[in-house]
């Protein structure tokens, strides 16, 4: 039977997680908007401030997914949460508890640290993650809307 364990990344992991980004983002087709680099990962969650934390799932051994997350913040709640920035689990790996083992693991350390509650966003084409999230019991939020200013537009309106 094949062991999975889930571990805190260390500084000695940037190459790992930046092979997972790039990874994560060709699976979602989304490769021309990685800018990140080693340094960047480095300075971003093994820095003086860390701005997110990552966590490494390996199957017998070998690493084989990661997830990144950080701490939000509820006005409603009066209390922070636990957001998942990114799940991502190896092609070969995936069906084997990886990535449900992930979300636990993140669902644990949320209660632990006293979180009001957990969230991620899922992409609407990425069935079988939709799937295991209602499989869960998770909300889908879909009465919200997301927005973003970046690049430019964020620059212009910032100048405004």
């Amino acid at each position: 039977m094949d062991k999975i364990n889930i571990r805190f990344a260390t500084q000695e992991d940037t190459g790992l997680i930046l092979r997972f980004i790039k990874e994560l983002a060709s699976f979602e087709k989304l490769e021309h908007e990685v800018v990140a680099d080693e340094p960047q990962i480095i300075s971003s969650l093994f820095g003086e401030t860390p701005q997110a934390e990552c966590v490494i799932a390996e199957l017998d051994g070998r690493p084989k997914g990661f997830a990144i997350f950080f701490h939000n913040y509820s006005t409603f709640l009066c209390r922070h949460g636990l957001y998942l920035e990114d799940l991502y689990v190896t092609p070969e790996a995936r069906g084997k508890g990886i990535g449900i083992g992930l979300l636990k693991h993140l669902a644990e350390l949320a209660i632990e640290r006293g979180c009001g509650r957990m969230e991620w966003w899922v992409l609407d084409w990425n069935t079988p993650a939709i799937d295991l999230y209602k499989s869960l019991e998770a909300e889908a939020m879909e009465e919200f809307t997301v927005y973003r200013l970046k690049g430019k537009a964020l620059e212009k309106f910032s100048q405004k």
